[in-house]
């Protein structure tokens, strides 16, 4: 088969299966696989495809049409204009999770300290010591898989000096104080998980996600603990989701912090709640 009625096979089974952006998952798959770009498919797209490659190709497309995430498929995953590897054992980076970054870049200066708490794939945490001088940065995780894939990213991506990466539960294995506390914490209601899309709910890992009762856990958690390694003035910035944004504020703001805001996201959704932190 040619390039062109691959994908365009590739396009139907996913929408049979029910797949979202069955097209551009079949067009990206297709990319990943022959190891060409989009302008290739379109100039060279009656190219006979190599017979095994084109195994290869079908095999991916029906692991999608098993919902198994692209970006297992794939390995990776952009964010902030990086590519970071991603597998089964941490949530895939997503453009929401830019919002926050993009945030605390603005006010980012050097010599910084900064903690981030439910690391994963790290993607946070390197992005803002990418993008920073002279930070460095602490991730913290209780799962070892977890951890594995974040120090992978870091290695590529920053210089070893700058980070340090711990397993542990929350504050647990962490020592001094920091200038920036970020965390992107499990914040799903435990009773939400199961109407969660097939991709988040089988195949990312449940501990990221659960955030047990109300899926405000881990917020009160944080909030009560983190006086004990907060210079007086440092920011504190939380990924929250959209209905979660007047609980997390009211919490914060019923401690020590000021300047309590919430920030939107690009749909218009609360998705990141921040402080400051004035003992």
């Amino acid at each position: 088969m040619t390039y062109r009625e691959l994908v365009q096979w590739g396009s139907r089974e996913l929408e049979r299966a029910k797949v979202p952006e069955s097209a551009l998952d079949a067009r990206l798959l297709l990319e990943y696989t022959f190891d060409i770009n989009r302008n290739d498919l379109l100039v060279h797209g009656d190219l006979e495809a190599d017979g095994a490659q084109e195994e290869k190709y079908r095999a991916l497309i029906l692991k999608r049409c098993e919902r198994i995430p692209l970006q297992h498929l794939t390995g990776e995953q952009d964010f902030m204009g990086l590519s970071f590897r991603v597998n089964e054992n941490v949530l895939i980076p997503r453009q929401d999770t830019e919002i926050m970054v993009e945030e605390i870049l603005k006010d980012m200066h050097g010599g910084m300290r900064i903690l981030d708490l439910c690391t994963g794939s790290g993607c946070i945490l390197i992005s803002l010591l990418r993008y920073s001088n002279e930070c460095c940065g602490v991730g913290v995780d209780l799962s070892e898989a977890a951890l594995m894939v974040a120090k992978e990213n870091a290695g590529a991506l920053i210089p070893e000096e700058d980070y340090t990466f711990l397993r542990g539960d929350l504050f647990e294995p962490v020592s001094g104080r920091f200038d920036l506390l970020v965390s992107n914490p499990p914040y799903i209601a435990s009773g939400e998980i199961g109407a969660l899309m097939p991709e988040v709910r089988d195949h990312e890992p449940r501990m990221a996600l659960d955030g047990r009762e109300d899926g405000l856990y881990f917020y009160k958690r944080i909030l009560e603990e983190c006086p004990d390694y907060l210079y007086g003035g440092a920011q504190v910035f939380f990924e929250i989701g959209y209905d979660q944004g007047p609980a997390v504020k009211k919490m914060m703001e019923e401690r020590a912090f000021r300047e309590v805001t919430v920030i939107k996201d690009y749909g218009g959704l609360d998705r990141v709640v921040c402080g400051v932190y004035v003992p």
